[in-house]
């Protein structure tokens, strides 16, 4: 009698680490996040900063992307496809309010990495993945202090797009050490953590050994 197929085993969900939103010394924080990338995986680093000018972005990306380059660790722009790829960044996330997907491909080119937050809807999901999306980002999961949420989808979510979809999914907003394994068994191929690693008492690098330790024994 014929086995069934045995499907290969899913990549362990990693960090996906956001920038805290103002970074008033680029030069001195660069030294802080050395030291949080080099204390545990950590896949992507996302440039995120609000209501400051175009300078402070590009003087942020000239910091920051050497430090995250040097470990392995993509380099993406939040919200600002032109910026990126000026600053030459790895690819750019953007929001249902920001450039569209189309636009962000346009100009970031074929290689870039591009993703798009979905909320708690995998109608937009599946509109972003079938467009060529690298990946899709759902939340908030938790409460969170970083940005205003009005979502709050059910880590279902993410348990039946890993079983629909190839492309890959963001868990994000108010994950903790505590709760990101829930999200990773429930199907997050990584989990974006910002205030959980910059705000953490014992500090960004303990805070991401303890994510590392928590993704890792999540199953």
């Amino acid at each position: 009698m014929a086995r069934e197929p045995v499907a290969p085993p899913r990549p362990p969900c990693r960090l996906y680490l956001i920038t805290p939103p103002a970074i008033p010394d680029p030069a001195a924080f660069a030294v802080t996040l050395a030291e949080a990338l080099d204390a545990g995986d950590v896949a992507a680093l996302q440039i995120r900063l609000k209501d400051v000018d175009d300078a402070a972005i590009l003087a942020a990306v000239a910091a920051l992307a050497p430090v995250a380059r040097a470990r392995g660790v993509a380099v993406i722009l939040n919200d600002r496809p032109d910026l990126a790829a000026r600053a030459g960044c790895d690819g750019v996330h953007v929001g249902q309010s920001d450039a569209s997907y189309a636009e962000a491909r346009r100009i970031m080119g074929p290689q870039a990495m591009i993703g798009v937050t979905c909320h708690d809807s995998r109608e937009l999901a599946m509109d972003a993945a079938e467009a060529g999306a690298d990946y899709v980002a759902f939340g908030a999961f938790f409460p969170t202090d970083t940005k205003a949420t009005t979502h709050r989808p059910d880590p279902e979510i993410l348990s039946i797009w890993q079983e629909t979809v190839e492309t890959p999914c963001v868990a994000i907003g108010g994950i903790t050490p505590a709760n990101a394994p829930e999200l990773a068994r429930a199907g997050a191929d990584f989990v974006a953590v910002s205030s959980a690693v910059w705000n953490a008492p014992e500090g960004p690098a303990a805070a991401v050994r303890a994510f590392d330790a928590a993704l890792a024994g999540a199953f």
